[in-house]
């Protein structure tokens, strides 16, 4: 219902100005001349008790005196006076608001009241809001303009949301200059009921919508950001531009997992996490929008560069090389074909270097070679005045050959005068133009990554090898013993991890020095000796870290000098005693794995190279869980230490795949415990290949929400599993969907006869894509409720059915699906799967379920009347639509008791 709402104000049907006026210079009178002028064809309703006409239109006192239906309110009067007004809205059934008006929160506690306020009159309604304190929402589709900027922008296919109204207006003149087209143009404000996830969710199930810029300096529900922006990202480019880089939150932290992980270094990890690409400046964001409103986005990151100087053309290298990235290299055959057009002493390598007398041919003959030899991906033509080829002659080249490539062409022409005809004329035929290399180049790279993310996505996510070595029943027994708030003991901490199955090394504790000799025998020289006090974070900074003791003499002085050292270094700390482990003689690596607790983003894992210089050297990663093997991967690959890891200078390769299942079990552990605030495993000791925890750390404080309440990526909901036995004996496992079941999934299809295939897909298919694959296994728990039977009587795990139900962005109504392989069906298993998904669906407050099912399914259609589907005709030839009414208490009852 909130999506259809905020069609509504996107494209209403009539519309009335409440606060309109005539006196020049104001909002009122702006937002009527933009709405008239921009040539609005619904109906416009001005509001003002001063007025009987504005601008032609008949003014009424109040929303409540016009007759007609309104779709849309905009509100440009005194803040103190909105919130009767937006109640008026709602008596009047009007379809949502745009609140141009400021005096909200940002003045003080006065707005805030007054925002608290229209909070509370729009929620029970469901009456949506865009505002307060906003520029408005321009659709050149649909020829509205409700902004107080005047000026209607071309119509496109790219939405841009921001939340500031200097913004927004710098960005308007920018596409006026560029002639870059919108889609939507929306001013957020401060978004005390629509905010980035609602206008995300919108977008991206509007057909219209090719791409979305986005300007936030703040979110507010992040976990539904991240679900629409995951779910929108897999479809189109999302472009953010978040300003704010602030890192006091580190600063204050007491662990080095806390100090490396700063604010703006989680909210790059959430992004990378949903798939959004983030860009620095608003520079950047400039060209990304031109780069994606004129050329297709780029496929790949193979950049040719051809230019006619060599400056230019290191300038251009340059910066692909800084941005993580290698000039891709000619072919033979392309280097011989380019010997025929060129002068000899052309570059003979990528930036293709023309020289400073290239003729117009010449630029013409290498472009058409590299188009044809479909080696790059994209093609940047940096172009400086010189004495041969004009400005408007390489221009033309460019032109005439983009007519015949699907491959983004893009132009850096460098100068100044004697290019602006050039720029111009290149500009009006949709060829993306630059200042420098550099911004060229940063905005080509910035939609490659959108291109490698969609390939990311298609990857197979492996399976955690053999059973999991979680214990979550003795790690709940460890944490019920702890403190609420504050470090957890050395002992505590070391069980705790290896309940959740991680290599802790073996460590015993001494209290007296007598007690530290005889550990250290049975332990076997040599020994680490470390100091034990939860006051004491960071124990080398007290001289609490003695390596390699041999003797029992060398164990007695390391333990005196630990107390005395401990006791200067703070004098009212609790000393415990000591630690004693065995020593590990040159580990080949270091490494840190630890987590925070993020105020807005809930836990942040963080991987890096470890040891006493860790928060010096900052080699770090940081993602989100939950975490699976692939994502574990990819955090690590975003490291300068995996390079290491991978074997380097003779040293032994770190064993991977258990590293990744150490950072999966970490994902779990910060699942389960909301009252986790910090963890640190550091070092992380790696010999031989096989990782082992030698210190870590746990800080604990009371959180307001229960698991999995505190994430922002909804977990497997654990809760949905159900052991049951249907019809012909066979006993089931009903599980979610996870995303390692790619494999099962194939199988699945394998012995699917083309009968069932036509009733799923409605129509033949030979395989499952990869898309398919990632769109079946990789869903969000939050959106999607898919349910599959495993075969416990088999040896081997194997799916016999699948049932999914898929949910709109405001979780009201849903789509359901189920699948059977052909040797089960008949025998109840569909049956099972379909009402667990209902039941799921009830528990979350769904109101409605529907489904399309073809006629000659008439299995399907008599399970869907005995649920209490109600089944009706569809729209096409040979369909049903089946459709369920959840809020009906007796199809409730119906369902539980089947």
């Amino acid at each position: 219902m909130g999506q259809h709402k905020l069609n509504l104000i996107m494209q209403p049907r009539n519309i009335t100005v409440i606060g309109a006026t005539e006196k020049e210079g104001s909002i009122g009178s702006a937002l009527m001349k933009n709405i008239t002028e921009g040539g609005f064809t619904g109906g416009i309703y001005p509001v003002n008790p001063k007025y009987k006409k504005i601008h032609g239109h008949s003014c009424y006192k109040s929303v409540l005196d016009i007759n007609t239906e309104i779709d849309l309110a905009v509100i440009a009067t005194p803040i103190p006076t909105v919130p009767q007004i937006v109640q008026d809205c709602i008596d009047k059934k009007i379809g949502g608001a745009i609140i141009i008006s400021a005096g909200g929160k940002e003045v003080g506690e006065r707005g805030f009241e007054i925002e608290k306020q229209l909070i509370e009159i729009a929620k029970p309604s469901k009456f949506r809001i865009i505002g307060p304190n906003c520029l408005g929402t321009i659709v050149p589709k649909v020829h509205l303009n409700a902004t107080f900027v005047s000026g209607m922008p071309l119509d496109g296919n790219m939405a841009f949301v921001s939340q500031s109204g200097a913004i927004c207006s710098a960005i308007l003149d920018h596409a006026d200059l560029e002639g870059i087209g919108f889609s939507h143009f929306i001013s957020i404000g401060s978004m005390i009921d629509v905010d980035f996830g609602d206008i995300v969710d919108y977008l991206g199930n509007n057909p219209y919508v090719k791409s979305i810029l986005l300007y936030i300096e703040s979110l507010t529900n992040f976990r539904k950001f991240m679900s629409a922006a995951r779910a929108v990202s897999r479809v189109k480019p999302i472009i953010v531009l978040k300003a704010g880089r602030g890192q006091a939150g580190a600063r204050a932290a007491a662990s080095h997992t806390g100090a490396m992980a700063g604010e703006d270094a989680v909210y790059d990890a959430a992004f990378k996490r949903a798939g959004v690409v983030r860009v620095d400046t608003i520079e950047e964001l400039f060209d990304c929008a031109e780069f994606m409103a004129k050329q297709p986005r780029p496929k790949g990151s193979r950049l040719a560069i051809i230019t006619n100087g060599g400056g230019p053309g290191v300038m251009a290298a340059d910066c692909v090389t800084q941005l993580g990235h290698e000039p891709t290299p000619l072919s033979t055959d392309l280097i011989k074909q380019l010997d025929s057009y060129l002068p000899r002493c052309w570059s003979h390598n990528n930036p293709i270097d023309l020289l400073g007398d290239a003729t117009t041919e010449r630029f013409h003959n290498a472009m058409h070679a590299l188009l044809q030899s479909r080696e790059f991906d994209g093609v940047l033509v940096v172009f400086a005045p010189q004495a041969i080829a004009t400005p408007m002659a390489v221009a033309n080249t460019i032109l005439k050959l983009k007519k015949s490539t699907a491959v983004p062409i893009f132009a850096c022409f460098m100068g100044g005068k004697s290019i602006q005809e050039a720029l111009e004329y290149l500009n009006r035929s949709e060829i993306p133009t630059f200042t420098t290399p550099e911004r060229a180049i940063r905005a080509y790279f910035r939609l490659v990554t959108f291109a490698r993310n969609q390939e990311l996505l298609f990857e197979v996510v492996p399976e955690i090898g053999g059973k999991s070595a979680i214990n979550r029943l003795k790690g709940a027994s460890i944490m019920d013993e702890q403190p609420a708030e504050g470090m957890l003991a050395d002992v505590a901490v070391r069980a705790l991890l290896s309940a959740y199955g991680l290599p802790v090394i073996r460590t015993e504790t001494a209290k007296n020095e007598e007690d530290a000799v005889q550990m250290s025998n049975e332990i076997g020289y040599p020994v680490v000796l470390k100091l034990l006090s939860t006051d004491i974070t960071h124990k080398t900074e007290a001289n609490g870290v003695h390596l390699d003791l041999r003797s029992e003499a060398e164990v007695s002085l390391a333990f005196k000098t630990i107390m005395t050292s401990a006791r200067a270094y703070n004098k009212d700390a609790n000393i415990e005693g000591v630690t004693i482990q065995p020593y590990q003689t040159k580990p080949d690596y270091e490494i840190l794995l630890g987590a925070k607790r993020d105020n807005d983003f809930g836990p942040i894992i963080l991987f890096g190279l470890g040891g006493i210089f860790t928060e010096i050297i900052q080699d770090k990663a940081l993602g989100l869980p939950p975490m699976n093997r692939l994502l574990a991967r990819r955090l690590m690959q975003q490291t300068k230490a995996f390079t290491l890891l991978k074997g380097y200078r003779n040293r032994q390769a770190a064993d991977l795949t258990m590293l990744e299942e150490m950072i999966v079990s970490l994902s779990q552990l910060l699942i389960d415990y909301p009252q986790i605030s910090e963890l640190d495993m550091n070092p992380v000791l790696i010999s031989k290949g096989l990782p082992t925890v030698v210190d870590a750390r746990v800080m604990v404080s009371p959180h307001p929400s229960s698991s999995p309440a505190h994430l922002v990526i909804s977990p497997y909901p654990r809760e949905n599993e159900y052991h049951l036995e249907c019809n012909s004996h066979i006993h089931l496992f009903i599980r979610p969907v996870r995303p390692e079941d790619t494999s099962l999934f194939l199988n699945l299809f394998k012995v699917l006869s083309p009968t069932t295939i036509y009733f799923r897909f409605f129509g033949a298919l030979k395989a499952l894509s990869p898309e398919m694959l990632c769109r079946f296994t990789q869903i969000d728990y939050d959106r999607e409720i898919a349910l599959v039977a495993i075969d416990e009587d088999s040896t081997v795990d194997r799916i016999l059915g699948v049932a999914r139900i898929i949910g709109d962005p405001d979780g009201e109504e849903g789509e359901f699906a189920v699948l059977i392989g052909d040797a089960w069906q008949g025998q109840g298993i569909g049956a099972s799967l379909l009402q667990k998904v209902l039941l799921i669906a009830l528990k979350r407050n769904f109101k409605t379920i529907h489904g399309i099912v073809l006629q000659e399914n008439t299995h399907m259609l008599a399970l869907g009347k005995k649920l209490g589907f109600t089944v009706s005709r569809g729209k096409d030839a040979g369909e049903y639509q089946l459709h369920i009414d959840l809020s009906d208490p007796h199809i409730k009852e119906q369902i539980e008791k089947y």
